[in-house]
């Protein structure tokens, strides 16, 4: 089983027909999402053995969000619920369909998440991120869960899918950042994300550092321009995007965080050593399937990932 734990919330997203309210302001239809939550839901739906750890409210949002998982096939164990709001994030689409964010945060449910302590024995993957690992005192949760699961063997995965706005010291979180590396088994990061991180409009540089100081991997996202991996020796393999008919990119780089980890899944390769090990075709492959997988989410509105029988 994969554990992937972080936010779980609402985004509220513009209406695809372009209306208004009598404001003149844009009609917002919310949209079940967050980071974490995407890529359970698409691990679920492309078929691989999933549960999310969070913190969900027992709000109307709440419950929606619960029997979306079930839908997917995603396992609720882990779950924990309360009576907190639940986190709403207002989505801004641009003419090319690419997503800024403002979050309503205070007080919500997915940000109280307690650690579980030791996770099952069956699970064979942990994967976190975004807004999980910013926000306290959850984040401080979900670093625990890091470090004790990547200690007990476990494969562990990192997005940190960076929302700047709620980042208040972005130096502190740089050097936390850091600290994870040598916990991580795979590192995904958007080339935009890894920009910021590194603090450098080229961020290659330090892309190519970290690669060294851990992750046996370091796969980025390049937008329309496709996917690479940096592997530890220094070696760079890179596929090109999906022509498709951009709606929106929401949920897209999820989609290739779930894909990648339901390729290694299903090639029995959930663990730092095998990934290490993966020779350069194996990489391409595993990309090229992660590539096709997000451009059927950027055709749809909202994050709706694929199911296995769309990737056929």
């Amino acid at each position: 089983m994969i554990v992937v734990g972080g936010e779980a919330l609402v985004d509220l997203v513009p209406s695809p027909s372009g209306e208004s309210t009598v404001e003149g302001l844009p009609a917002l239809l919310p949209r079940l999402g967050g980071g974490p939550y995407n890529v359970a839901v698409a691990l679920g739906r492309l078929g691989s053995r999933v549960s999310l750890l969070s913190k969900v409210s027992t709000d109307f949002f709440g419950d929606a969000l619960v029997g979306r998982l079930g839908a997917s096939t995603v396992d609720t164990g882990l779950l924990q619920r309360g009576a907190e709001p639940t986190t709403l994030a207002v989505v801004g689409l641009a003419e090319d369909g690419s997503a800024r964010y403002s979050f309503h945060v205070e007080g919500t449910a997915d940000r109280l998440v307690a650690d579980p302590g030791p996770l099952p024995e069956e699970v064979r993957a942990v994967s976190l991120g975004t807004l999980g690992m910013v926000l306290e005192p959850g984040a401080s949760a979900y670093e625990a869960v890091l470090r004790r699961e990547s200690e007990r063997g476990r494969f562990t995965v990192l997005d940190p899918n960076i929302r700047a706005a709620l980042i208040s010291d972005p130096a502190a979180y740089r050097e936390r950042f850091l600290g994870w590396l040598p916990h991580i088994g795979l590192l995904k990061l958007s080339v935009e994300d890894a920009a910021w991180l590194a603090g450098a409009e080229d961020p290659w540089p330090a892309l190519r550092e970290w690669a060294g100081k851990g992750p046996a991997g370091v796969v980025v996202t390049l937008g329309g321009d496709g996917l690479a991996v940096l592997t530890p020796g220094g070696g760079l393999v890179r596929v090109p995007g999906q022509r498709v008919d951009v709606v929106d990119t929401i949920g897209a780089g999820d989609t290739v965080h779930a894909a990648i980890l339901h390729w290694l899944d299903a090639a029995n390769a959930l663990s730092t050593e095998s990934v290490r090990e993966m020779p350069e075709e194996s990489w391409r492959e595993a990309l090229e399937f992660a590539a096709r997988a997000a451009a059927i989410t950027c055709s749809r509105a909202g994050a709706e990932p694929p199911w296995a029988d769309e990737l056929k």
